[in-house]
């Protein structure tokens, strides 16, 4: 099974509380369209490899400060000295400027047993871990070190397409499927149809590695500027319509960053709805493209790399959002390429509707289940022909909840190097 990095944990552990989606702003309210603030404040247990047996609490609330504004913290500690604590806010809006909204995440983590695939181990001394060729073993694993980033993007709503005359929209959503209040999928043209945004994100990361044989701060601060269409009618769950985003990111060698350097990308997906059938109450094809270059990457005579990005960083595949059936951060290059499709449904069978003890916590009001294949590759340049070579694949099943208002995501995948569960919120495309 694959081993996820520290960050799945923060992320898994807020589950029944409120899905972090990168972009755009909505109310949901109910089919009597009245809006009502949700509270989490749950202590609990679990145990697995990178924290032991561990205890924690969450607290969350959402419409507070605003109504489509959400506030999430939590912390926990692990018998295997694995810790942290986790703080995010969603979709705060600006004073002054009716337009702008700040998503910010700030994490302080200290963990032990994370398999990062980075040169160091010395019997993989002749090749580069991570590339599209490398050895599944040619990884260091961290006894112990901090991992601590924050985030803040600050999102911009052009006034066109559905933003054009409304700011925050009010979605109505029964039984977690969208009724009324679709926020694209009606034309290709973003003059009357979506939302565009323009985006900043002051970043900052700092990964500690402690093995026996690599001990290394990785450093990196910089600037993400995005172009961002949204043209799906339901941001946490499409039916239909597409998004592209265009991004780009640059690490200055500023504030005793590890090295400076650039990447950029591009994700485009797109939904076609299949509409009901006896047994579904939603069917869905969901496509997704993405790529990523730097071109600040340079091989020195002596084989080293200077100006990379970190391997959390640019041209990466494997674990959470694309090629789920690889570890975290198992493939990292110059360039890379990836493809997927997913065939959603959700039945119109609910079990959860007859335990009525658990509803009261969680909420369920449907289930998803999702086949999906995936394929890709990294590359040391960007070029049609090599990125199309030797791909990597695999293939799985994915399980999905709507909880409290959000996808709660399992997903399995088998590839040629083994079986991975990936554990997440929300919808893995343009996350």
């Amino acid at each position: 099974m694959s081993r996820q990095l520290p960050l799945f944990f923060v992320l898994i552990s807020v589950v029944f509380a409120f899905g972090h989606n990168a972009f755009g702003q909505s109310i949901m309210v109910g089919p009597d369209e009245k809006f009502e603030k949700q509270v989490l404040s749950l202590p609990y247990a679990f145990y697995n490899e990178n924290f032991g047996l561990a205890g924690a609490y969450v607290y969350a609330v959402t419409g507070y400060p605003q109504k489509q504004a959400a506030l999430i913290s939590t912390a926990m500690a692990g018998t295997n000295g694995s810790a942290l604590a986790f703080l995010m806010g969603r979709d705060l809006q600006m004073p002054l400027i009716d337009r702008l909204f700040l998503d910010a995440v700030f994490q302080a983590g200290y963990f032990q047993d994370s398999d990062i695939y980075t040169d160091g181990n010395p019997h993989y001394a002749d090749e580069r871990a991570g590339s599209n060729d490398s050895d599944q073993n040619d990884y260091v694993t961290s006894d112990g070190g901090w991992d601590n980033f924050f985030r803040l993007r600050f999102k911009y709503l052009l006034p066109m397409g559905h933003g054009r005359d409304t700011i925050i929209n009010t979605q109505v959503v029964d039984q977690g499927l969208l009724v009324k209040g679709a926020t694209g999928g009606e034309s290709w043209n973003p003059f009357t149809s979506g939302l565009t945004y323009v985006e900043l994100k002051p970043f900052y990361r700092l990964q500690q590695i402690r093995s026996d044989e690599l001990r290394e701060n990785v450093k990196t601060n910089g600037l993400e500027v995005s172009l961002f269409r949204d043209n799906r009618d339901f941001r946490f769950n499409p039916s239909k319509g597409s998004a592209i985003r265009l991004k780009w990111n640059r690490d200055f060698g500023w504030f005793n960053s590890s090295e400076s350097w650039t990447a950029v990308d591009t994700e485009i997906d797109k939904y076609f709805s299949l509409g009901e059938s006896d047994w579904f109450r939603q069917r869905v094809l969901a496509f997704d493209f993405w790529t990523s270059y730097s071109p600040t990457w340079n091989v020195k005579d002596n084989g080293d790399i200077e100006h990379r990005p970190p391997t959390f960083a640019g041209a990466t595949l494997g674990g959470l959002w694309r090629m789920r059936g690889y570890p975290s951060q198992r493939f990292s290059d110059k360039a890379a390429i990836y493809y997927a499709a997913e065939y959603r449904m959700i039945p119109r069978w609910n079990p959860f509707e007859n335990w009525d003890w658990i509803q009261k916590y969680v909420g369920v009001q449907w289930l998803q289940f999702v086949p999906f294949v995936e394929v890709g590759r990294v590359a040391p340049d960007w070029g049609v022909e090599r990125l199309h070579e030797d791909m990597k694949w695999d293939a799985g099943l994915g399980l999905r909840l709507w909880a409290k208002g959000i996808v709660v995501r399992i997903d399995s995948a088998v590839s040629d190097e083994g079986f991975g569960v990936q554990m997440m919120v929300a919808q893995p495309f343009q996350f």
